[in-house]
């Protein structure tokens, strides 16, 4: 083992090679929870839209690790002093920040554990590799959790600004082909600087952070929030919740291991043992796919209705509005529906529901983007830029949506 070479260059079809810059990160990419995430997809069910979304999550993280290493050489060229300890860390904590995403990533977020996102479930799999790695991760894991004293380097991990957002939107632009979604990010990374350890962007860099938050609010439109991969994703949240309610009833379904037992369970945050844990790590979107396949044959019409929309692309019909849809619309639908198929109005509600999604590009409320001027002063983003349009990015949009089966349209 000690023979082999560590130090390995991958091909990235975004960035050209990609360097693993240590033996710790190759071992850290070697481990079975972080080659779990090829079988993560990045972008949930959106390949149902557009069909080159196969990318996965361990693509995502070994990017941001690539222009995490870009950006410690650009602030150490201004000056900036980070110790070997501190660069090695920043790599750990982006390359494991999204090791906890269970499977088609945020479609299921609290589907398979109650309550619990990701990121804790990252920092109870960081915990876990810090055990096993004898430590090496601690620092890493003190920066992804905001302890560490040097401010700029969690805002580098997690920010309106990070190497997270950079990386996610030029690849998911690149493998959905929505151009509009494409950034500079080699131009943002050259435009850091920390001034008193906060990040901070230099003000000559204004065009390409417009650029980059347009960029951001065209990419939830056209591609995260796409209706047709919104309903996609609520459908198989629809699938999963009918699919535990029938286990706990007794009912027997055909699937994997590891999603039996979250089926059977209800794991909260704090039912997460090392056991559980080791359980988590072998979910993936194979023993999703795997499970439709077998349930769209089962005899609960809900079930098996609901797996067959997935697995044929036969979807629910979707509508977006800018109001709130009327109360008597839905309830009619709903009646209509459970008439059709002699269901309880319960049971229809897995075919005919509403909610609501929203979409802001940039949040006055949480910390800002600071643009370092040239007279020294530091101020947010929207005040420097002299785009108006900056401003109404900042302003959340909402739209309300309702779902219900085609044949029930009225057109």
């Amino acid at each position: 083992m000690s023979n082999i070479n560590k130090l390995k260059i991958l091909n990235d079809p975004i960035y050209g090679f990609i360097t693993i810059p240590n033996p710790l990160v190759y071992d850290l990419i070697q481990h079975p929870y972080f080659q779990r995430l090829r079988r993560i997809s990045q972008m949930g069910m959106s390949y149902l839209v557009y069909p080159g979304a196969h990318h996965t999550r361990f693509h995502h993280a070994l990017g941001c690790m690539h222009i995490m290493q870009k950006a410690v050489e650009v602030l150490r060229f201004k000056g900036v002093t980070i110790s070997s300890d501190e660069e090695n860390a920043l790599y750990v904590a982006i390359l494991l920040h999204d090791i906890g995403h269970g499977p088609f990533s945020h479609a299921m977020e609290h589907s398979i554990v109650e309550n619990v996102n990701h990121e804790a479930i990252s920092l109870l799999f960081m915990d876990r590799l810090n055990q096993l790695f004898d430590g090496k991760l601690s620092l890493a894991i003190q920066i992804f959790k905001g302890d560490y004293h040097r401010k700029f380097m969690l805002q580098l991990i997690s920010s309106q600004l990070d190497m997270d957002r950079m990386d996610y939107l030029k690849r998911d632009s690149f493998y959905t082909g929505v151009a509009e979604g494409n950034i500079n990010s080699d131009r943002l990374i050259q435009m850091m600087t920390v001034v008193d350890d906060v990040l901070v962007m230099e003000e000559k860099g204004i065009y390409s952070i417009e650029k980059f938050l347009m960029a951001r609010r065209l990419m939830y439109w056209q591609a995260y929030l796409h209706k047709t991969s919104l309903v996609a994703e609520l459908i198989l949240t629809k699938i999963l919740k009918r699919a535990k309610e029938l286990t706990q009833k007794g009912v027997v379904l055909l699937a994997s291991e590891p999603l039996l037992f979250f089926m059977q369970q209800k794991i909260e945050l704090e039912d997460f043992s090392e056991t559980v844990l080791d359980t988590f790590s072998q979910l993936d979107d194979y023993d999703i796919v795997s499970a439709l396949k077998s349930w769209q044959h089962h005899d609960d019409f809900i079930l098996s209705s609901l797996s067959k929309m997935i697995i044929n692309r036969d979807l629910l019909k979707v509508r977006l509005s800018s109001e709130k849809f009327p109360k008597d619309q839905i309830e009619s639908l709903l009646d209509r529906f459970a008439a059709q198929y002699q269901l309880s109005k319960e049971e229809a509600g897995y075919f005919v529901f509403k909610g609501k999604i929203k979409n802001q590009a940039y949040s006055k409320e949480a910390e800002p983007i600071h643009i370092y001027k040239k007279d020294r002063t530091i101020e947010d983003v929207v005040e420097v830029s002299d785009q108006l349009s900056l401003k109404a990015l900042s302003k959340p949009v909402t739209k309300y949506y309702i779902c219900f089966p085609k044949q029930l349209s009225e057109s």
